[in-house]
C-alpha cells in the first residue's frame, strides 16, 4: 500500500513540475493570465507530490529535477510579480523606456503649463528578478535557506537610491515578494523530492 502511495505522489509531482514548468514559459513569452494560473496550480501539485513520499527520489535524477525545478522558479516569478503588481496596483504607473516606471523628479526645475518632469526607476528588473529567482532557489535547494537573506540584502542596497517615490517603494515590494514567494515555492518542490 505504501508503494501505491507514494508512486501516486510522485506522479503528482513529475505532474506538476513538468506541466508547471512548460506552462511558466509559456506565461513569461506569451503573456497570458490562463498560463500563469495553470503554472499556479502545477507548482502547488509539485510542492504536494513532493511533501508526500517517504523516499527521496533516486540520486540519479536529482540533477534533471534540479534543473527543471530552477527552470520553473526563474521563468515562472516574472509572471508571478507582474501578476502581483497589476491585482495591486492596476495600470497606475506609467512604464518607461527600459523596464522601469517613470515617477516624478523633484530636483528638475518645473515650469508653469508643462507637466513636471519624471525620471526611470527600477530599471533592469527583468534582469534583477532572474538573477533574485535563480539565487532565491538555488539556495532552497542547496539547503542553506540563510541565503536568502543575502540576496534580500543584495537586492536592497542596489535599489535604495531609486525607492523615495511611494509608487517605486511599492512596485518594489509587491514584484520582490511575488517574485521570491514563487522561487521559493519551486525551490521547496525541488528540495522535498531530492531531500
Amino acid at each position: 500500500m505504501e508503494f501505491i502511495a507514494s508512486a501516486f505522489n510522485w506522479t503528482i509531482f513529475a505532474f506538476g513540475l513538468i506541466g508547471g514548468t512548460v506552462l511558466a514559459v509559456l506565461a513569461a513569452v506569451r503573456p497570458r493570465p490562463l498560463y500563469f494560473w495553470l503554472a499556479t496550480g502545477g507548482l502547488a501539485l509539485a510542492v504536494v507530490g513532493a511533501s508526500g513520499p517517504s523516499t527521496p527520489a533516486p540520486p540519479q535524477l536529482a540533477p534533471l529535477i534540479g534543473a527543471v525545478g530552477i527552470t520553473l522558479a526563474v521563468f515562472g516569478g516574472g509572471p508571478a510579480a507582474t501578476t502581483a503588481l497589476r491585482l495591486a496596483m492596476g495600470g497606475s504607473a506609467v512604464p518607461g523606456l527600459h523596464g522601469g516606471i517613470l515617477v516624478s523628479d523633484p530636483s528638475a526645475p518645473t515650469q508653469p503649463g508643462l507637466a513636471p518632469a519624471r525620471r526611470e526607476v527600477l530599471r533592469g528588473g527583468l534582469t534583477i528578478g532572474v538573477l533574485e529567482r535563480l539565487a532565491a532557489a538555488g539556495t532552497i535547494v542547496a539547503g542553506f535557506p540563510e541565503g536568502l537573506a543575502i540576496v534580500v540584502a543584495v537586492k536592497g542596497v542596489g535599489r535604495f537610491t531609486e525607492l523615495e517615490a511611494p509608487e517605486a517603494r511599492e512596485r518594489f515590494i509587491i514584484g520582490t515578494l511575488a517574485s521570491l514567494i514563487w522561487a521559493c515555492a519551486a525551490g521547496l518542490a525541488v528540495h522535498l523530492a531530492v531531500r
